[in-house]
């Protein structure tokens, strides 16, 4: 099968200079020799290898220069909202691999065999140079999603997340999320729950109290590997107090989050803040405490498929005298799902750990689409 004559191009430039030795520029008969062309820093081999498709500036290659049409998802590494959420690591895999390995297009060769890790080190950074507001957070930070924790980082994302009661009265919740970025440091989120409920005879199915939320990042560095956030979300009583799906009263909910990278691919993440509703004689107003601690490991040394065990430990307390502290513990796993890993799911089961007389275990789970990386039949 015929190469595209870029490909072709960049693919017989790596393979003659890429490896560290220097190449030594073409000159004309007679003309002085010229000075020999070093790979050593990102820009070198990023001006020998790459810049034959993806243009000096990031945009891209024209079409003519390049011989063939771009893919949809051929990236503009000058553009923040699309180069900033991902992680190194799937840029590492995809120079690694090739377009391929994240079920991208194939037109993006593979340079594992002819760069060392450092030299992909070197062109991921200076490939993160190209975009120049430093306000967009970079994926690095954006933390495995807990099953009941929030993340510091704002998203672009869909979540359907749902809990099944293993004893006691039988039950199903489930909540619908819509997650949606605005500018660099915010997001706004939409949930709309839904319930099956069960009493002593029959089964009764409604709506939740619908809510509206808005995150905003206050502070990141990659340095430290932190990034905190703050926000807010309201939600109006359309459930049905009758089978017990809210319905109450309209509430208010204040919260701050904090994202934490820790050694060898460990993660910190805490969410805490207050349950404010507007009718408090008819629901009390509580304090929340929500901490997720994990570890991400991953196939193919690091750029396969990556898997996320954690664990989060979740506090509430009611505001009111005499009021007990309830815990509760989740051990879960997050699993990648499409090979893309923008579709991810997780599942985990929820313990109480004290006043366990009307408080049962529970089965958790979501299924995430980052919609942004792809639609639901891509990325396979």
């Amino acid at each position: 099968m015929r190469q595209p004559f870029g490909v072709v191009v960049a693919l017989l430039v790596a393979l003659f200079g890429l490896h560290g030795s220097p190449i030594r520029a073409q000159t004309r008969p007679g003309a002085p020799a010229s000075s020999t062309l070093k790979l050593e820093t990102g820009k070198q081999i990023y001006e020998s290898g790459c810049v034959s498709c993806h243009g000096r500036d990031g945009k891209g290659q024209s079409q003519n220069l390049t011989g063939f049409e771009p893919p949809p998802t051929f990236p503009d590494f000058s553009d923040c909202p699309t180069s900033t959420p991902e992680p190194d690591v799937q840029w590492r895999a995809i120079i690694t691999h090739g377009g391929g390995a994240r079920a991208f297009s194939r037109i993006m060769p593979a340079f594992g065999d002819l760069l060392t890790a450092a030299q992909i080190d070197k062109v991921i950074g200076y490939l993160r140079g190209f975009c120049t507001d430093d306000r967009w957070p970079r994926g690095d930070l954006n933390l495995p999603r807990p099953l009941v924790t929030e993340k510091a980082f704002p998203e672009n994302e869909t979540v359907v997340a749902a809990s099944v009661n293993a004893e006691g009265s039988p039950g199903v919740s489930s909540t619908a999320f819509y997650e949606h970025r605005i500018g660099s440091t915010a997001m706004m989120e939409v949930a709309i729950p839904y319930a099956f409920t069960h009493d002593t005879e029959n089964w009764g199915a409604a709506f939740g109290d619908l809510a509206l939320g808005y995150k905003q990042k206050l502070f990141h560095s990659l340095d430290t590997g932190t990034i905190v956030s703050a926000g807010g979300d309201m939600s109006v009583p359309t459930g049905n107090p009758a089978l017990g799906t809210g319905g109450e009263s309209t509430a208010f909910e204040v919260f701050g989050a904090w994202g934490q990278l820790l050694p060898a691919d460990g993660f910190l993440q805490v969410h805490t803040g207050f349950e404010l509703p507007a009718h408090t004689d008819k629901v009390p107003r509580a304090y929340f405490l929500r901490t997720a601690v994990g570890k991400t490991f991953a196939t193919q040394r690091g750029l396969g498929y990556r898997w996320s065990p954690m664990v989060e430990i979740i506090g509430d307390r009611d505001l009111v005298n005499g009021a007990t502290t309830n815990w509760d513990v989740i051990p879960q796993i997050q699993i990648p799902m499409s090979k893309r890993l923008h579709i991810l799911g997780n599942m985990g089961f929820k313990f109480p750990a004290n006043n366990t007389a009307d408080r049962p275990k529970q089965f958790m789970f979501y299924v995430l689409w980052d919609w942004v990386d792809g639609g639901l039949l891509q990325g396979w």
